[in-house]
């Protein structure tokens, strides 16, 4: 028990991102898929690897939804380090676009090769918001500098 706590506070220190004040919360997902989640001024970051597919769905969609109703409203899906998704965790991405959209933010993913391949594969490209980098995405949230 002391151990778990010792590394969690370890963990949540090694998070902390120099000189921005920001923790990286860790994510209770599942085994296949791990994240952080990083809230700034006016948006929340998620930061995750692994597999996002219909082992994962479930849990991811249950976790991530709950924050996008705590707020703040803009989120960015942090998906450069996924190693796989499938028609599952793209279902949950469209529901979660339109989770954002109804409580007036916005939804940016970063993406990886395969997973903006198989986002266009299914021709959902022009529905999300696909960006390069973490930057990127920063850039076209409202207000955020």
């Amino acid at each position: 028990m002391l151990w778990t706590r010792c590394t969690k506070t370890i963990y949540t220190w090694a998070l902390t991102l120099k000189g921005e004040g920001v923790i990286a919360e860790p994510l209770n997902l599942t085994v296949s898929l791990r994240g952080t989640r990083e809230v700034r001024d006016n948006c929340q970051l998620f930061r995750l690897t692994g597999l996002l597919d219909a082992f994962s769905e479930p849990t991811f969609r249950k976790v991530i939804g709950s924050k996008i109703d705590d707020g703040p409203k803009h989120i960015i899906l942090d998906l450069s380090q996924i190693d796989f998704v499938d028609s599952s965790g793209l279902g949950a991405l469209v529901q979660l676009a339109k989770q954002s959209q109804t409580n007036e933010g916005t939804l940016q993913i970063v993406t990886n090769a395969r997973v903006t391949q198989t986002v266009k594969l299914v021709r959902l490209e022009k529905f999300l918001a696909l960006q390069a980098s973490v930057d990127a995405a920063l850039g076209n949230i409202p207000g955020q500098n």
